[in-house]
């Protein structure tokens, strides 16, 4: 799903400047192959910020994604584990019970026992590295190639 949306959304929106002005097919690709990776990476992060992100910054309730059972990228990682937190992990997101701040405080440290925030903060950094990498299989002034980077590199590491 994340590279069916955030990944499609990301790759057509970076690739279409060039594809309407017609440029080379190989840029194009190359641009696209870039946007693709960069939204794999913004959904990650976007999902660590929606467990342990600061309410202040991101402007979402603290465990808001958690609150509603999201399976989002870490939590699906958490519970695909075959240990005890990602088996804890998996009750959870099937559980109907309300939850509350002592609950969801509970879960957010099983999802990141099980390694769900290790694995996507890494996951992130390495959907950055191939965006980094499909630029590098092309031509691309400094300037606009600079500014590409630099995006990627914030949409990875911001903080909300």
């Amino acid at each position: 799903m994340a590279a069916g949306k955030t990944g499609a959304l990301l790759a057509a929106s970076v690739a279409i400047g060039a594809l309407l002005g017609v440029g080379p097919g190989a840029l194009v690709q190359a641009l696209s192959a870039f946007g693709a990776e960069l939204g794999l990476a913004f959904q990650l992060v976007d999902d660590l910020l929606g467990i342990w992100g600061d309410p202040a910054t991101t402007g979402k309730p603290v465990w808001s994604d958690l609150r509603s059972r999201k399976k989002t990228l870490p939590v699906t990682y958490a519970a695909s584990r075959d240990d005890e937190a990602g088996r804890a992990v998996t009750r959870w997101l099937a559980g109907t019970d309300p939850l509350d701040d002592a609950d969801l405080d509970r879960v957010a440290g099983l999802v990141e026992a099980a390694g769900g925030r290790a694995w996507a903060a890494e996951e992130a950094g390495r959907h950055l590295a191939a965006a980094e990498q499909a630029l590098d299989r092309v031509a691309i002034p400094a300037g606009p190639r600079s500014d590409l980077l630099e995006l990627a590199r914030f949409v990875v590491t911001r903080s909300a």
